[in-house]
């Protein structure tokens, strides 16, 4: 009887052995690394053995990843002054922003020179956009129709020098319309939200980015749009202000559209007056006229705002063409 006890022991102890020496499915393992909480974490399991670090690695793991983990928020550029504002504690990612503030570089100084000269024009996604009027012609910056552009990353202080938009898109450009407030040309450069990058053809594209120059003219709304990964400007559908709507006017004097959002891969400029959004959707490159939500009825401008306040759209509404 005992030898028979002992036996069946034995056999546990085998069996239990054999079971935490399956090897976890590579599938599950992932799995598991998704739902780690941030990026540090992660980090710190790849070091833990060769096995995991091949596994997050792996460009198709990070970008899913990315997708199900928005990136920390580390603090505001000011556009005017070039100012960082890192978070502070006790926010959760405020020693990574302290070390941002440290590392990176928000004078600009590596870019070409003069630093001053270049103005911030937009942020997104760790990518700082900047612009200068050609020659340096800083007493006429705000009536420069094609500025010089440069798409930097202030932290590994790189960047890129965009080409001049080409002659035969720039002469399509007539009578671009000047801001009544400040009787500055309405003309609007800003970053691209990225794509959604699911499959393998697309994670060439990790580390593209496109800029779109945009500019409201006096018969028709013209935009162009320059991706990384060809190095050239292309054109955007452009439409005349009565094709885009049937109520709007054949001709303008002044700006239509006003504060510029972006929510969803799309961005979003208000009319006020006749309660109109004009959309850009940036996954097809098209323009079109929109109803804003019914529950912003009455105050189109206050009402979008209002929503960003909610938390009810994931908006962020960069530097206003009218206060430039």
């Amino acid at each position: 009887m005992g030898g028979g006890a002992e036996d069946e022991r034995q056999i546990l102890v085998h069996r239990r052995h054999e079971l935490t020496s399956l090897p976890i499915p590579d599938e599950l393992t992932l799995d598991i690394f998704l739902r780690l909480p941030n990026p540090a974490d992660l980090v710190r399991a790849s070091a833990a053995c060769v096995s995991f670090r091949r596994l997050i690695a792996d460009r198709s793991f990070l970008r899913r990843f990315r997708n199900l983990h928005a990136p920390p928020l580390l603090g505001f550029l000011e556009q005017d002054t070039k100012v960082f504002h890192p978070v502070a504690s006790p926010h959760p990612s405020a020693p990574e922003a302290r070390a941002a503030a440290l590392a990176a570089d928000f004078s600009f100084s590596f870019l070409p020179g003069p630093a001053r000269d270049w103005l911030v024009k937009d942020i997104r996604d760790g990518r700082v956009l900047l612009d200068r009027p050609p020659e340096h012609d800083i007493d006429n910056r705000y009536k420069v129709v094609f500025p010089e552009l440069v798409v930097c990353d202030p932290l590994h202080r790189r960047y890129i020098l965009l080409p001049l938009i080409p002659a035969h898109l720039a002469t399509t450009v007539e009578h671009p319309i000047r801001s009544a407030a400040h009787n500055h040309r309405c003309c609007e450069t800003f970053l691209a939200p990225p794509l959604d990058c699911e499959d393998e053809a697309s994670a060439a594209e990790e580390t593209a980015f496109s800029v779109i120059w945009m500019a409201q003219c006096r018969t028709k709304l013209v935009a162009f749009v320059f991706s990384s990964s060809t190095g050239q400007w292309c054109a955007i559908s452009s439409q005349s202000w009565s094709d885009l709507f049937a109520g709007l006017p054949s001709s303008i004097r002044w700006p239509l559209f006003f504060g510029r959002y972006c929510a969803y891969g799309c961005f979003y400029w208000v009319n006020s007056s006749m309660e109109k959004l004009l959309v850009l959707d940036t996954r097809r490159m098209e323009f079109s006229i929109s109803e804003p939500p019914h529950e912003i009825k009455g105050g189109v401008e206050k009402g979008v705002e209002e929503l960003l306040e909610q938390g009810c759209a994931a908006m962020s509404r960069p530097h206003s063409p009218r206060s430039e």
